[in-house]
């Protein structure tokens, strides 16, 4: 009998450049005063940042309420995260990322700010979309300059795609926002692209450009891009 092939985990998109760095003796400290506050643990699979859970995500357990849920995909060192959680206290917001420095500096933030209303979980996003959360659970979807993959050869590569689109759609809840920003032009006219063609979205500003949301702060990624001369460019959809 012939073996089964073992899965090509270089295949999928996925929401996050594979990064491996050291954490430093502070991140550290977070990881283990502030992990079982604001981690969550999930099964894992394989693959650097896959998750291997099935079951939907008991996220009244983990918040210790029933609030309208909202999810970041790659949360970065969550200088976006912290800022809106604080502006939302009556949400709950779960982060994924998959770079732990980032997790780390991410709870020292939300330590220091008193922001209690954020969980986060180490792993891919589209995995945490697709397996996690029923169809229709979500009162916001959030994904912040994800990597916009220049190079022409690698824009299969990107997060945004139609895949994606139809995905997030299928688990916002009705009236349900997605937003999105990125200070990459191209890619930035490729998600209004695929977003606009989801049936199940509806463009908040059709033909132009999202307001910045309440309570995004300018990081010092977003300030580097604007220095260099690129704009940012905000989009806002909603399930219909």
């Amino acid at each position: 009998m012939k073996p089964e092939a073992a899965p090509d985990h270089r295949r999928e998109v996925v929401s996050f450049v594979r990064q491996r760095a050291r954490m430093t003796p502070a991140q550290q400290r977070a990881w283990s005063d502030f992990g079982p506050r604001y981690l969550l643990e999930v099964p894992h699979g394989i693959g650097h940042g896959e998750l291997a859970a099935t079951e939907p995500l008991d996220t009244a357990a983990a918040f210790g309420r029933e609030g309208e849920l909202i999810v970041e995909i790659g949360s970065g060192a969550g200088d976006s995260l912290v800022a809106m959680a604080a502006e939302r206290p009556d949400a709950d917001i779960l982060a994924f990322e998959v770079f732990q420095p980032g997790i780390a500096a991410t709870m020292i933030k939300l330590d220091a700010a008193g922001v209690d209303n954020v969980r986060i979980i180490e792993g891919n996003g589209v995995h945490g979309l697709r397996q996690l959360f029923p169809e229709g659970s979500l009162f916001g979807i959030w994904v912040f300059f994800p990597d916009p993959w220049p190079k022409t050869k690698h824009h299969k590569r990107r997060l945004i795609n139609s895949n994606f689109a139809t995905l997030a759609a299928s688990r916002l809840a009705p009236n349900g926002e997605l937003l999105c920003a990125t200070d990459w032009a191209p890619y930035a006219a490729q998600m209004r692209k695929v977003l606009d063609a989801e049936p199940l979205l509806i463009n908040d500003h059709p033909g132009s450009w999202a307001p910045r949301p309440a309570g995004r702060p300018i990081t010092r990624f977003e300030g580097r891009g604007e220095r260099a001369g690129r704009d940012i460019h905000d989009l806002s959809y909603r399930r219909r």
